[in-house]
């Protein structure tokens, strides 16, 4: 349906605001921060290199007008238009969203999700879009999606790694409504038929090990994921544990602040847990500000797909001497959006800070070396559910707690 011309005005007023905020502002893994902006015009001069963009749109706007033989959407055409100047920077995590994009992401950061429940992440090197893990009863889960899976098309589209949030979008629908995958498992091709379904998302799991170890699951830092956390543990402490696994394998990361509350827990109080530089080099340090509520001996579990967030609080807790860390390197997302609403309900994701841990160790397209490197069998890295005794990793962090006092 085509806009009336003041709804076409308002859209160029977004067009200038956002290109105005991009020059002067310098995304799985998704680790950010929420502002919500009013939209506003700022003028500009006379030789702004936006008026040249502004006048070199008006010119195709113009021979589109005169010659092309379809419809025209206005609104379509300025949402690409934006999309493309964005996606210019080169940079995978900064994003512009529609309304409606924007609309998913908030649903499912508060935990209302529609679709068929998994995790995915970008494949830098390779153009891939890579499943991290299907949500706990999720419709993924139950057809036989496995970690490391690769998904190449949807609905018959192909896509590649830069398409993914494309991708993302396409898979997601009406719940009851069918989608169709097309993965890449090791040299096989699979189809996979999937009924989307609304999933409830839960960011926790836990259980107790033997010798009174607990372990507990992270699965995303969205919203909510440190109160729950909380109220995990404080159950399991109820029942006795002396020593904890924290497991962010295959965590993708999430909100910043979900992590640092965690790490709060944890930390001594004034202790440093990260280090943040903006595009001028200007540096915050976060700091523990309160005392530790968990004192017990701790090992985190960790992969190439723990990422973002979940490196956040594996440097902290390494740096810091809180735990051990097992398994394989992480993934090496050391930068944080910060998720900025425009007052027409659209969206813009922007990569404003790369962090560092309290050590000032980097780890963006670095990641973060375990403290003791021990890999999962091939055989086992294709399952989806692991035994206790297949799980290599695990049983090297249960060994270690077994040591500590």
């Amino acid at each position: 349906m085509e806009k009336n011309s003041g709804q076409r005005i308002y859209k160029w007023a977004m067009l200038t605001l956002i290109i105005v905020m991009i020059t002067s502002l310098i995304t799985a893994f998704a680790t950010y921060h929420f502002l919500i902006e009013e939209g506003s015009v700022k003028a500009t001069r006379s030789d702004s290199p936006l008026n040249g963009l502004e006048y070199t749109l008006s010119k195709f706007r113009s021979e589109l007008e005169k010659k092309y033989v379809g419809e025209i959407n206005d609104e379509e055409l300025l949402e690409g238009a934006i999309k493309g100047y964005i996606a210019a920077l080169g940079d995978p995590y900064t994003v512009y969203y529609t309304k409606e994009e924007m609309d998913d992401i908030m649903e499912e950061t508060n935990g209302n999700y529609v679709g068929i429940g998994i995790y995915m992440t970008l494949d830098r090197e390779k153009n891939l879009i890579t499943i991290i893990n299907p949500m706990e009863n999720s419709p993924a889960e139950k057809a036989g999606l496995l970690p490391g899976d690769i998904i190449t098309k949807v609905n018959g589209k192909s896509y590649e790694g830069n398409q993914m949030d494309e991708a993302s979008k396409n898979i997601k629908g009406e719940p009851g409504t069918k989608v169709t995958l097309e993965i890449l498992r090791g040299q096989e091709t699979k189809t996979f038929e999937i009924i989307r379904q609304k999933v409830l998302i839960s960011h926790i799991k836990t259980k107790v090990l033997e010798n009174n170890i607990g372990y507990i699951a992270i699965s995303d830092f969205d919203g909510g994921c440190s109160d729950e956390f909380k109220t995990k543990y404080q159950e399991l402490e109820k029942k006795g544990i002396t020593k904890l696994i924290i497991d962010i394998r295959d965590n993708g990361g999430g909100i910043v602040d979900e992590a640092i509350e965690i790490l709060d827990m944890i930390a001594e109080k004034g202790s440093t847990l990260l280090i943040t530089k903006d595009k001028n080099n200007k540096e915050e340090v976060t700091k523990a500000t309160m005392n530790p509520t968990i004192k017990m001996p701790i090992v985190v579990l960790t992969n190439g797909y723990s990422a973002s967030a979940s490196e956040i609080l594996a440097g902290a807790l390494k740096d810091n001497e809180k735990a051990t860390l097992v398994g394989t390197k992480t993934y090496g997302k050391g930068v944080i959006q910060e998720l900025r609403q425009l007052s027409d309900g659209s969206g813009l994701k922007i990569t404003t800070n790369e962090y560092f841990t309290p050590n000032r160790k980097k780890i963006n397209k670095t990641g973060i070396e375990p403290d003791i490197e021990i890999d999962l069998s091939q055989e086992a890295k294709g399952k989806l559910e692991l035994t206790q005794e297949e799980d290599t990793q695990l049983q090297k962090a249960i060994e270690v707690l077994k040591e500590k006092k």
